[in-house]
């Protein structure tokens, strides 16, 4: 555990490509891994970027397994999805990714925030950094992700946006990260919000979904979260400590 911790530490030291400042957890291909982006990408999605080594930094340090750095990692982590952080009248949203081009020009090259899910978008990235604000027992921290996820959950247009029951991308991920989410806020606007979240699951979920029997885009994983509504408890498996939430 502790080689993997420093090995997620080195990733938040900066590197050069192309003669600009990346971070250390750049990579030289694009989403589909193909070279039809320039440059590469920095990718903001708990599935396939930075916020999912947050959430491992965060929840080993919340267990009490810190290692040297770790702590910087953390804070060197949401500074950048500070940088990254866009604001809207309907509240935060972060892009998907960030390219050398918008490296260059300060602004990400999506102008609106696509569909919340686990796998990307404001959910799965508000998870992070609330994990991170009680890792590091800075409240500012936690609060600012916690009032960054409600206001999203809030927002019909971009709950219209989810088209599936998955874990990874669908109502089900949303649930039962948001249900994550509650158990840990400071305060219980994000409960109150569950009942909502919870009748859209249970309303759009059907077996034998397209997607299969699978666990995190088929019907294992929506099947789990719906147990997760049914009971309104936490899982006794701990099965959603692999999506890093719990």
């Amino acid at each position: 555990m502790e080689r993997v911790l420093r090995y997620l530490i080195s990733l938040t030291h900066p590197l050069d490509s192309a003669g600009l400042p990346t971070p250390g957890w750049w990579v030289d291909h694009d989403t589909r891994r193909t070279n039809r982006l320039p440059g590469g990408h920095g990718n903001l999605g708990v599935a396939h970027g930075i916020p999912g080594p947050l959430m491992l930094l965060a929840q080993a340090l919340r267990c009490g397994i810190q290692v040297e750095g770790q702590v910087e990692a953390i804070r060197t982590i949401c500074a950048h999805l500070d940088i990254w952080r866009q604001e809207s009248d309907t509240g935060p949203w972060w892009p998907e990714h960030v390219t050398l081009a918008d490296l260059k020009s300060g602004r990400p090259h999506h102008r609106h925030p696509g569909r919340p899910s686990w796998c990307y978008g404001t959910p799965g990235i508000a998870r992070a950094g609330q994990l991170a604000g009680i890792a590091l027992n800075d409240q500012t921290l936690q609060s600012a992700y916690e009032d960054a996820l409600q206001q999203c959950l809030n927002d019909p247009t971009q709950l219209a946006k989810i088209t599936d029951t998955s874990l990874c991308h669908g109502w089900a991920g949303v649930y039962q990260t948001a249900f994550r989410a509650a158990r840990d806020a400071r305060t219980p606007h994000l409960s109150s919000l569950l009942p909502v979240l919870r009748k859209n699951l249970i309303a759009r979920a059907r077996p034998a979904s397209a997607e299969g029997p699978g666990f995190l885009e088929g019907d294992a994983g929506c099947a789990l979260a719906l147990v997760t509504a049914s009971t309104d408890r936490v899982p006794t498996t701990g099965w959603d400590a692999c999506l890093m939430i719990n």
